[in-house]
């Protein structure tokens, strides 16, 4: 063995300590065999590895040796990675409509994005899904700590999966996942720049319905209600002198500008803001200061509790009750092997997690990013309110990029799938697109669609 090898072997007999891993080929809720390579475990993070964090890795069903590896990071924060498996684009969904309050039973998802790429689902922050900590100190998390603990778990991860060392590595994450996107990337730039081993064949990263920073991305709610014909022209045009343009977090002693905005709450207090189409149903989404709607309007227009039943069929995803009654069944739990005693009760979207939201802006990291040649996809839904996709538009011009290719539709099988942009700057490539029709998560709405998306853009090919 030669010395190269003998340091690497010596680096993952030290991170090694305390991960696990197991291939997982059946589970409950689905008959016979997966169709597809599930592993399960936990890698230590943090002082003493105090903080344990829960990952789902599926290989690619198409080519695991050469197709790129993703690390997707959901929202919340404080959502499972099973939110992303279930009802976003991983393998396999949730047969709801036979779900009857027991065990529910899954269906298997044609348009993965397992598809065309090796993904780890994690669970991060701490106390998120099946992640847990040693210490009651441990579960203390924030924005910094975040980014930091899985990009460490990245590195042991990688440690324990040399095969993979060598797949194009990409950073993702949807939601509040997207303010932490830039941010683990700038870990990795780090790493690389102090030679920390592995080094990573990172290429870029992805941010779908993100948040990048407040200001900009919930500022540009109300002129995406007035864009979509939800508010008139009067109530915009009121709001927006009375309040400077400032609509999130406005001064609370401007009474014209409140008044305005109070106008405007009245015709959106019954608009879904996830998916302006649909009916404004309970149980939609994560918790409701994800996206600082009380810091906008006055009066409450949360989201309603992800546990609350809901049996309104019209609405596009029913309830989160499925994966409630799957993941907190003992048989699920054994056979994804959770180690017993580490939760008490798992849940979709939890907000007991102790985290402090200090960065409220992401945009830094992009000015730094951008000095590098890495490939960039931001995608969002164009029937997304609470996520508007004029919000990435906006603070793509604060990065002072080039156009590289203009403004134009997008087709799947011969249909408009939505709006693109090219943006360029030296080696740095950033693809915007828009989802048409798409909400929050935009593959649950259009999953063929979000589908091509990504292969094409994989494969650097324009859409």
């Amino acid at each position: 063995m030669n010395s190269t090898g003998l340091y690497g072997l010596l680096l993952l007999l030290l991170f090694n300590n305390g991960a696990s891993q197991v291939i997982i080929k059946t589970l409950p809720g689905y008959s016979g065999n997966l169709p597809f390579k599930l592993e399960t475990g936990y890698i230590g993070v943090g002082e003493n590895e105090e903080v344990q964090l829960f990952y789902y890795f599926i290989q690619s069903e198409s080519n695991p040796d050469m197709d790129p590896l993703l690390l997707w990071l959901s929202g919340g924060p404080g959502c499972s990675a099973l939110v992303a498996i279930f009802y976003d684009f991983g393998p396999c969904a949730f047969d709801v409509e036979n779900f009857d309050g027991s065990l529910p039973s899954f269906i298997l998802n044609p348009y993965s994005w397992t598809k065309v790429a090796n993904i780890i689902f994690i669970d991060a922050p701490v106390g998120t899904g099946f992640s847990y900590a040693k210490t009651s100190q441990g579960y203390s998390s924030s924005d910094n700590k975040s980014a930091k603990d899985i990009f460490t778990f990245l590195r042991k991860w990688l440690l324990n999966h040399p095969m993979f060392l060598k797949n194009r590595l990409y950073i993702g994450g949807e939601s509040y996942g997207g303010k932490l996107v830039p941010m683990i990337a700038m870990e990795i730039l780090r790493g690389d720049r102090e030679r920390l081993h592995p080094q990573m064949s990172f290429q870029g990263y992805i941010i779908g319905n993100g948040l990048t920073d407040s200001n900009i991305d919930f500022n540009a709610r109300i002129p995406y209600a007035h864009r979509m014909a939800l508010i008139s022209d009067e109530y915009f045009d009121s709001a927006k002198i009375n309040c400077d343009g400032k609509y999130y977090n406005h001064d609370p002693n401007n009474l014209e500008c409140t008044n305005a905005l109070q106008r405007i709450q009245e015709c959106l207090s019954h608009i879904n803001q996830l998916q302006i189409l649909d009916p404004k149903c309970g149980n939609k989404a994560p918790k409701p200061d994800d996206f600082g709607w009380d810091q906008t309007f006055s009066n409450d227009n949360s989201i309603d509790r992800l546990d609350l039943p809901s049996t309104d069929q019209e609405c596009h995803i029913q309830n989160y009750s499925a994966s409630n009654a799957w993941a907190n069944d003992q048989t699920v739990q054994e056979a994804l092997h959770i180690r017993k005693g580490t939760i008490t009760r798992w849940r979709t979207c939890s907000d007991l997690i102790s985290y402090n939201q200090n960065v409220e802006s992401a945009l830094e990291y992009h000015k730094v990013l951008i000095k590098k040649g890495y490939h960039v996809l931001v995608f969002n839904g164009d029937h997304d309110m609470a996520a508007p996709y004029m919000g990435p538009l906006k603070w793509f011009r604060t990065l002072n990029l080039t156009i590289d290719d203009n403004w134009r539709p997008w087709l799947v099988n011969g249909q408009v799938a939505g709006y693109t942009e090219k943006y360029k700057k030296n080696d740095f490539n950033l693809t915007f697109v828009t989802v048409k029709g798409a909400g929050h998560t935009s593959s649950s709405y259009k999953p063929k669609e979000c589908l091509t998306m990504l292969h094409h853009w994989l494969s650097r090919r324009p859409l």
